[in-house]
């Protein structure tokens, strides 16, 4: 059958729009632009494959990370052990990959903890306004000025030193700017259009900032958030340096750096690989985070 051949419009009516095309949401227009960075895709790539040996690489070797050889010693990377070992005959790949477990889940969950308080916090803070906001922020600066690496260390020195209350003590003390971030964010967002009508029907404060604020500053969380993975694991590699933080017979790679530098000039590998992974896993998590930033920001939007 032939085509319908399409119908010229009748003279004297005005001409037919083009086709809009299907608007873009700011998530997808921003993983759109994180796609064209070349260094934050290849940096989130290091990082997960980090994770992912750490996570799995303990389970699939025939050594494990407790066990020692005294009789074999410290040795030089090899086919039997491509790290070396340490020593007490050590395998140093086990160790640093279950290492890389323990210093990857301080930052991680020393970070949902920073921004569990510092979301809410700020959130709060922002959106009370007033004098509220000028007593929560008065807190914040007085805390400010107390030396982070100070306030952890008497926290680890009077709860102890287990592994869980590492976690909660290096998050208590990260959730600052967070808070001063999310604060500026909602303060721009407190007279806007939607907000208003949420409050004019009749909305209850933590619903208003759980419901329509905290969802509308998810941009700089998300960016901030990744950028003190990095911070929260560098704070966790300096207490354990101190000696601090992980207690042997456990490793996170800030210890092992520690082990690794007492012993540099005989055995130099104790060093070389656990801060060569550590190093990796900081430079990529940055990249990542820088990234997200240039992703999510609007402004950077070159349509």
């Amino acid at each position: 059958m032939p085509q319908a051949q399409k119908r010229a419009p009748p003279e004297g009516a005005p001409p037919e729009a083009p086709a809009t095309p299907p608007g873009a949401s700011l998530w997808r227009d921003a993983w759109r632009r994180l796609r064209r960075n070349r260094m934050a895709v290849a940096g989130a790539g290091v990082f997960l494959f980090m994770c992912a040996a750490s996570l799995v690489g303990p389970w699939l070797s025939h050594y494990a990370y407790a066990d020692q050889n005294l009789p074999y010693g410290p040795r030089p990377p090899s086919w039997t052990h491509w790290f070396g070992t340490d020593t007490v005959g050590r395998d140093l790949l086990v160790r640093v990959l279950h290492g890389g477990r323990i210093s990857l889940a301080v930052g991680f969950l020393a970070t949902a903890v920073s921004m569990l308080i510092g979301v809410l916090y700020g959130a709060v803070s922002g959106y009370c306004g007033g004098r509220t906001d000028a007593l929560m922020m008065r807190l914040v600066d007085v805390l400010y000025a107390l030396p982070f690496t100070v306030f952890v260390i008497l926290l680890t020195v009077v709860f102890g030193q287990d592994i869980r209350l590492l976690f909660v003590a290096i998050g208590a003390v990260q959730w600052l700017t967070m808070a001063r971030i999310v604060r500026a964010q909602v303060r721009g967002l407190r007279q806007r259009e939607f907000i208003e009508a949420a409050v004019g029907l009749g909305l209850s404060m933590p619903r208003v900032v759980l419901r329509h604020v905290v969802p509308n500053v998810l941009g700089p969380i998300v960016v901030y958030a990744t950028l003190t993975v990095p911070a929260v694991m560098l704070l966790e590699a300096m207490l354990s340096f101190l000696g601090l933080g992980v207690q042997p017979p456990m490793s996170s790679w800030g210890w092992m750096i520690k082990e690794g530098a007492e012993k540099m000039e005989a055995y130099p590998w104790m060093l070389l690989f656990p801060a060569l992974c550590f190093s990796l896993t900081l430079f990529a998590l940055n990249f990542v985070g820088d990234g997200l930033r240039d992703a999510l920001d609007p402004r950077s939007s070159e349509d």
